[in-house]
């Protein structure tokens, strides 16, 4: 992705009228990982940041967590299919862990699909590491990697998705 495209994308915390949009994203992107109400608990609580990337009205990408004391449990990393290898879940998941920071995140936690190497790739660019294994986490009884990261001192100049 140039430049100039990145320019275009807009990036906002999520709030709750962004339920249908996340909603559909999920569906696309997930296959619908969580329901109507389990998307509305997420975007209303405050202790669960999430970010969302738009490109013109849509939502392109979005990453969302809970924090729990020090610790930002993300939950959700999620790109269009039509907009991967674009930059954009990187992009997305920069901003969620700068956001979680500013919140008062030291660390941040996630679980993976072992066979899903795209995303433990980006995940390790980050630098997050595997700390164990959960057998049969998914429902397709694929296995989870728990992957930590140790987050660096907030720099204002981070925050966001600039």
């Amino acid at each position: 992705m140039t430049g100039e495209q990145l320019q275009k994308l807009a990036c906002f915390p999520l709030e709750p009228n962004h339920l249908q949009a996340c909603q559909d994203l999920d569906q696309r992107s997930l296959g619908g990982l969580w329901n109507q109400e389990q998307w509305h608990s997420e975007l209303a609580e405050e202790r669960r940041p999430g970010i969302g990337l738009w490109r013109g009205g849509a939502l392109v990408a979005m990453a969302s967590g809970w924090l729990v004391v020090d610790e930002l449990h993300i939950t959700v990393v999620a790109v269009d299919p039509l907009q991967r290898r674009q930059g954009l879940g990187l992009k997305v998941l920069q901003a969620l862990l700068s956001h979680g920071q500013h919140l008062g995140a030291e660390r941040a936690t996630l679980e993976v699909a072992t066979s899903n190497t795209a995303a433990v790739a980006l995940y390790r660019a980050l630098g997050f590491r595997d700390a164990g294994i959960r057998r049969g986490y998914y429902r397709n009884g694929d296995d989870a990697l728990i992957q930590w990261l140790r987050l660096s001192p907030v720099n204002d100049a981070q925050h966001g998705c600039g």
